[in-house]
């Protein structure tokens, strides 16, 4: 289970003081990632902009009815009617156009997120074993859940924050100048400073959100990793040390959620302490001008609205860069994911037969996985006709399971070096290759859904028939038969309902259902007993006649009705031909077939043992009677 690995990567993670980072410009050019997918919705967007500008005008229009009413009671000729009517009319319309705006951008939100996870679940679907080395399970969740939260609140909100501040501010100051150019000149000296320290402060604050998504996304891929390995956690006594792994990963993650919310609680006050001054400002020099007739009392107090009206988003701008820098963490993540190329790519221009017939040729392939030290393969070279069975037989790790992963580019092998028909596997689209070759994978893995739908898996609209067909070739109709809900039963979570006999068998029937052209089975037995594998044998003779088939297999009694077969040791073949040839060879496979057949005749002599001893316990029963 891991604990070195989290342990490593978990000390990446520290709660220290704050540390300068990149430039917040950068930082939050991320977030310019997002504007293709808010192009899509342009005329809702537009809606949106023009009905929170409507708002804001709204909003100034109110002290300009303030200011005409203050100034008539003061001049000794009060008319409070109009001003009183004015006020509730604009703040109907403004609640109403507000409400309508605020909702289409929750929308707008809603609908970007759910073209980030279309894609994001897409381009994952399109990796291959590289990227999933590097992104672990739980980290792709993290970002597929709480990245892609982050995005949808910087859009529902951040955005709205930033375009309220900036209509606020615009609209405010026109007012401003407006009712006193003088006035106006005083208040907005420390908007710069506020400005410069928001800069400053938000570019502290990108890596904390960055780490902090990063260490939530460890936490997520521990507990997945966890929950998938259960069975062996509780089947070696190893509870308590997982709680324990369990509490250090998720106290970091604690410890940068705190660091990173302090640091926002630090930027929400003081931001508005840094406006203070600018009340103070109004009242004192505002409060002159009244004295000296240069503006009318019912001016200073449209002027004070005016300035609540601009200082208020000044007040939160701290939680609006907090916000927009969360987002811009969450993006960056994400994009990522997008930026990663996918190992494997079609070939657009390549013509290739319309019908497979199953030939495969294999020319001197050599194949050393990403960042090992060895070759997994080295000069294979096999040629297989079209409705041959085709056994591989070998030590564990000798490159067996790299062959059939070649014929369906699991891993992308060179140019020239795996042929289908005639024609190089890469100029197949990937789709289509991986539905004339079928895999049926070495680890057998079940839907949390029914047999019939895991059965079904590429076609659940088949019928009964060939399921039942397909489940009588893999020896699994029998089984099924005797569950109560037969195909309708649920197999639970990668299949624990069943034992790793059945599935296997419930794969294999999965992959015989498809009837390709070519199948290929990755040691799809090992689960299996010998009387059962006879069986499935058999009725793959039948099933597959005129079709190509390869198998993996550790057992002789496996692969010795196959037409040829291949040894393979070190990713070399070593040894080929018939069963009878091999065993005529003297090598390797005759001296595997040796041990094997005694095991077999020890196995059966211990039955034979086991069954004399039970009749003879049953004539002295008997007896007794």
């Amino acid at each position: 289970m891991p604990n070195g690995h989290h342990s490593a990567q978990s000390a990446q993670y520290t709660a220290n003081s704050p540390r300068r980072a990149d430039a917040t410009f950068r930082d939050l050019g991320h977030l310019q990632r997002l504007f293709p997918y808010l192009k899509r919705y342009a005329w809702p967007l537009t809606a949106v902009i023009f009905g929170f500008l409507l708002t804001r005008l709204f909003d100034a229009a109110v002290p300009l009815f303030l200011m005409h009413a203050v100034d008539s009671i003061s001049e000794g000729n009060p008319s409070l009617l109009i001003p009183a009517l004015g006020i509730i009319v604009t703040v109907i319309c403004r609640y109403g156009v507000f409400v309508y705006a605020r909702r289409l951008m929750r929308r707008i939100a809603i609908a970007v997120c759910y073209d980030l996870r279309k894609r994001l679940f897409t381009h994952v679907q399109r990796q291959g074993p590289a990227f999933f080395n590097k992104y672990p399970t739980g980290d792709i969740m993290s970002r597929a859940i709480n990245d892609i939260n982050l995005v949808r609140n910087v859009i529902a909100w951040g955005v709205v924050s930033i375009m309220t501040f900036l209509f606020s501010v615009s609209i405010a100051m026109v007012f401003m100048f407006y009712l006193s150019p003088a006035l106006s000149l005083m208040v907005i000296w420390p908007l710069p400073i506020v400005a410069y320290v928001a800069f400053r402060m938000s570019r502290i604050l990108f890596p904390y959100i960055r780490e902090q998504m990063m260490a939530i996304g460890e936490v997520t891929s521990y507990v997945q990793e966890n929950l998938n390995g259960i069975r062996t956690i509780q089947a070696m006594a190893q509870e308590e040390a997982e709680i324990k792994r369990f509490t250090e990963v998720s106290t970091k993650y604690a410890d940068l959620v705190y660091r990173a919310t302090k640091y926002r609680a630090i930027m929400n006050v003081i931001m508005p302490m840094m406006t203070t001054i600018l009340p103070v400002i109004i009242i004192g020099y505002g409060g002159s001008l009244v004295l000296s007739d240069e503006i009318s009392v019912g001016t200073f107090v449209a002027f004070f609205s005016y300035l609540l009206m601009l200082t208020g988003p000044v007040r939160m701008i701290g939680m609006s860069l907090s916000m927009l820098t969360m987002g811009a963490a969450g993006t960056a993540r994400l994009c990522e994911i997008f930026d990663y190329e996918p190992e494997i790519n079609d070939d657009l221009n390549a013509a290739v037969p319309d019908k497979i017939q199953g030939q495969l040729e294999i020319r001197d392939l050599t194949y050393t996985y990403p960042g090992a030290s060895q070759k997994a393969l080295t000069d294979i070279s096999i040629n297989i006709e079209p409705g041959e069975t085709i056994a591989f037989l070998g030590r564990v790790g000798c490159g067996k399971s790299t062959i059939l992963k070649s014929l369906v580019r699991l891993i992308d092998t060179p140019a020239g070096t795996v042929l289908l028909d005639g024609h190089d596997i890469r100029s197949y689209p990937l789709e289509r290759l991986r539905k004339e070759i079928t895999l049926i994978l070495q680890d057998p893995f079940l839907f949390s859904d029914t047999l019939r739908l895991n059965v079904t898996y590429d076609d659940p609209s088949r019928q009964d028939r060939p399921i039942w067909a397909a489940t009588d070739a893999a020896s699994m109709s029998e089984t099924i038969r005797e569950f109560p809900l037969q195909l309708a039963t649920i197999v639970g979570e990668r299949g624990i309902t069943l034992s790793g006999g059945q599935k296997q068998r419930a794969t294999l029937a999965r992959g015989l259902i498809r009837r390709a052209p070519v199948l290929a089975m990755d040691d799809c037995f090992s689960s299996v007993d010998t009387e059962t594998e006879e069986e499935i044998l058999s009725g793959l003779q039948n099933l597959r006649k005129g079709k190509t088939t390869l198998l993996i297999s550790h057992r002789v009694s496996t692969v010795r009705h196959a037409d040829r077969i291949f040894v393979i040791d070190e990713g070399r073949v070593v040894e080929s031909g018939s069963h009878g040839e091999l065993l005529r060879l003297g090598g390797y496979y005759a001296d595997l077939e040796a041990v094997q057949s005694n095991q077999d005749q020890d196995r059966q002599r211990k039955v034979k043992l086991l069954h004399d001893l039970e009749d003879k316990q049953e004539a002295v029963v008997g007896g007794e009677g």
